[in-house]
């Protein structure tokens, strides 16, 4: 499998500002200002959005617009199937990071059967159900869904009987029950979690690398402990949000910036990481948003350079 396919999801409406649904057109412009064809060489798919729905009045303030991410969700699992369906290897680009759950989702669905494996590059855990949100933001809760994980021990919030069915229908996309094991699941650059989040991780023994660690031990020395946690897995998905970087090295181009991540090079070193071990099956980059970079584009610049980057690794080690 050494055509890729790209999957464009501009949707945003799981984010707690707008502006990410720009995100992709922003790395296209970075790429054609760089005198770079890298989108002109690969098939791609668009996937409908509902990013008109963020005008309609809330009706889960615990999780808000959640009927339409779960539809986005599922529009992404379908691509994303159809994309490995025809033996291309899928980069998904997405606005915010709630449709990972559709990728994760899309991925089991066609591989039912196998154990997936997920590097979640991220400075926030994404670990919060609608029942222990504080903001009611679904892009901070793809991972409770794809774990299965309500989290009722730090519950701050009551559903109704429809919000609970959609929440249901969320953690059984594609298949029913979790899509992600907790032992295969691991974490670079958390930095920037609740309590409740730590908690769950605590309880399930999710790892989490920080940037300091990484840097202390060297980042291959972590890389090759992690990736070795993970060699009973079949496949493994990358999940790159742009966050996990450091917004005063690089911009504030992000709905939700924070201080102290990593540079672009160690994100680089570890996808890299990810494509020597041949089991990388799909890599998503996610919430590069314009409206909020006060440097221009270069949010947006850093994650093409990133993502033109590792796609020359993928292809030479698959040539």
């Amino acid at each position: 499998m050494t055509s890729i396919q790209i999957i464009k999801n501009r949707s945003d409406i799981g984010a707690g500002t707008r502006g990410s649904d720009m995100g992709i057109d922003a790395i296209e412009i970075a790429a054609i200002n760089a005198g770079n064809d890298y989108f002109n060489r690969y098939f791609y798919l668009d996937v409908p959005t509902h990013n008109e729905s963020v005008y309609n009045k809330v009706k889960v303030e615990s999780a808000k617009r959640v009927q339409f991410v779960l539809s986005q969700c599922q529009r992404v699992s379908k691509s994303v199937r159809q994309v490995l369906g025809g033996k291309h290897f899928p980069i998904v680009l997405s606005g915010d990071h709630s449709s990972a759950l559709g990728t994760l989702s899309g991925l089991k669905g066609h591989f039912p059967q196998k154990n997936i494996g997920v590097i979640w590059i991220d400075a926030h855990a994404d670990l919060h159900s609608p029942y222990s949100t504080p903001s009611g933001n679904v892009h901070g809760m793809p991972l409770a869904a794809a774990l299965g994980a309500d989290n009722l021990k730090y519950q701050v919030n009551d559903l109704d009987e429809q919000a609970r069915s959609i929440w249901e229908e969320m953690k059984d996309i594609e298949v029913e029950g979790p899509k992600v094991k907790p032992e295969h699941l691991i974490y670079f650059g958390l930095r920037d979690t609740e309590e409740a989040e730590d908690a769950l991780r605590e309880e399930l023994g999710i790892r989490n690398y920080t940037v300091a660690e990484t840097r202390f031990r060297g980042l291959e020395n972590c890389l090759s402990e992690a990736l070795g946690a993970l060699s009973s897995c079949d496949y493994i998905y990358v999940s790159f949000d742009v966050d996990s970087m450091d917004c005063d090295l690089i911009s504030r181009g992000t709905g939700t910036p924070v201080s102290k991540g990593f540079d672009p090079e160690e994100v680089k070193t570890i996808i890299k990481a990810v494509i020597d071990t041949n089991k990388l099956i799909c890599l998503e980059v996610c919430e590069v948003n314009p409206l909020l970079d006060t440097k221009g584009n270069v949010m947006a610049e850093t994650a093409f350079k990133v993502l033109d980057s590792v796609t020359a690794h993928f292809l030479e080690h698959h040539g």
